[in-house]
């Protein structure tokens, strides 16, 4: 009897000290003891739009954000997965939609579904001045991609060309309570997979004076040469914009101007293209409101837009908006919008060059 407890002994305690052994051929070998705090969150952007000009393709042109015409369809839908602690912070953020479809059509394989996905650390144990590598958002205007958060569901002109993600690297600085630096090391222009052997620098100045109002200045730098675009050369942009927020009244204006070179032999010729806009919004109570855009985009040597005629690309818009929020997690917006131009840049019904457009949206967002 003495010699079996012996020999189960000897096996149990074989089995403990190999239980302590990681086998590195499966992929579940994440410590999940780690300190640290754990949040899941959702979103669900859908919308119904009806663009006048019935478009052949469905797709409503110049726009990725919600830009399929006629049919139901999801906007933007993402899960949002963030880890932090003192010292480290994570977000996964995969996502899926009509906009991801559009915006991604550049990106490989599975890296069309990421919307975020980053790795940070605290450089310093006193100090807020972080490190993130990865999938971010841009600073870039005053707009992104999740309509929530802004005055009106629609996107103007504004964040549809610039960067919506960036990739690479951000260092995060505080100066002080009011004033924010980033610096930015990035693969470029919008870009997940590097398309040249450049990278690109950006900045971000972020000042609050006060709880109600925030200023925001952005740079970039980068050398945009692709195979798609193989004469471009260096691109500078620059954007200042502001939000501002107050009882029921909210506001925000953006401007921004970009350069881009295009060599030709051994010339350098300089192509700008330029946006403003303004919008605002009144909150008559918690559950609704009324929200207004004007905008104009300029892009006279197809940058950023190629028109759909011959024409250079110059447009104008006007929005306008009800917000009725039924729950605190939920939105449901009616908005319509109307373009016009100088030059006829978009087509009618009969797919015929004019002037103008006009797009009604419907759209129900909710989060949690």
């Amino acid at each position: 009897m003495k010699k079996i407890k012996l020999f189960m002994l000897f096996f149990w305690t074989v089995g403990q000290v190999f239980a302590q052994v990681t086998n590195t051929a499966t992929i579940d070998t994440a410590d999940v003891s780690l300190k640290g705090k754990l949040s899941i969150q959702g979103y669900i952007d859908l919308y119904y739009m009806y663009d006048m000009s019935r478009p052949v393709s469905k797709n409503k042109a110049y726009f990725v954000s919600s830009n399929r015409h006629n049919e139901m369809n999801v906007n933007l839908a993402y899960i949002d997965i963030k880890y932090a602690s003192s010292q480290v912070r994570g977000r996964f953020v995969p996502a899926f939609g009509s906009y991801i479809n559009s915006n991604y059509t550049n990106e490989e394989s599975t890296l069309k579904y990421v919307l975020e996905a980053s790795a940070g650390v605290k450089l310093f144990k006193k100090k807020e001045i972080w490190l993130d590598a990865g999938v971010f958002g841009s600073p870039y205007t005053n707009e992104s991609a999740i309509s929530k958060d802004h005055l009106c569901y629609s996107r103007s002109f504004a964040p549809e060309y610039v960067p919506y993600y960036l990739s690479g690297l951000k260092l995060s600085l505080p100066l002080n309570k009011k004033l924010t630096a980033y610096l930015y090391l990035l693969n470029g222009w919008q870009v997940i997979r590097d398309n040249n052997d450049s990278k690109s620098v950006g900045t971000q100045v972020e000042f609050r004076p006060n709880d109600n109002l925030l200023l925001n200045w952005n740079t970039y730098i980068g050398n945009e040469r692709s195979d798609l675009r193989p004469n471009f050369g260096n691109r500078y942009f620059s954007d200042i914009f502001m939000l501002y927020s107050k009882g029921k009244f909210s506001a925000t204006a953006c401007v921004y101007a970009g350069l881009q070179e295009q060599i030709l032999g051994s010339k350098i010729e300089n192509l700008v293209w330029w946006n403003a806009n303004a919008i605002a919004k009144y909150q008559f109570s918690p559950k609704l409101a009324l929200a207004g855009r004007l905008e104009h985009f300029e892009d006279p040597k197809g940058v950023q837009i190629q028109a759909l005629t011959s024409n250079p690309f110059s447009s104008s818009s006007s929005t306008l908006g009800l917000h009725l929020n039924p729950a605190a997690n939920m939105m449901i917006r009616l908005e319509m919008r109307n373009f016009w131009s100088n030059n006829k840049v978009y087509l009618d019904e009969n797919q015929q060059a004019t002037n103008t457009n006009m797009v009604f949206y419907t759209n129900f967002t909710i989060w949690f």
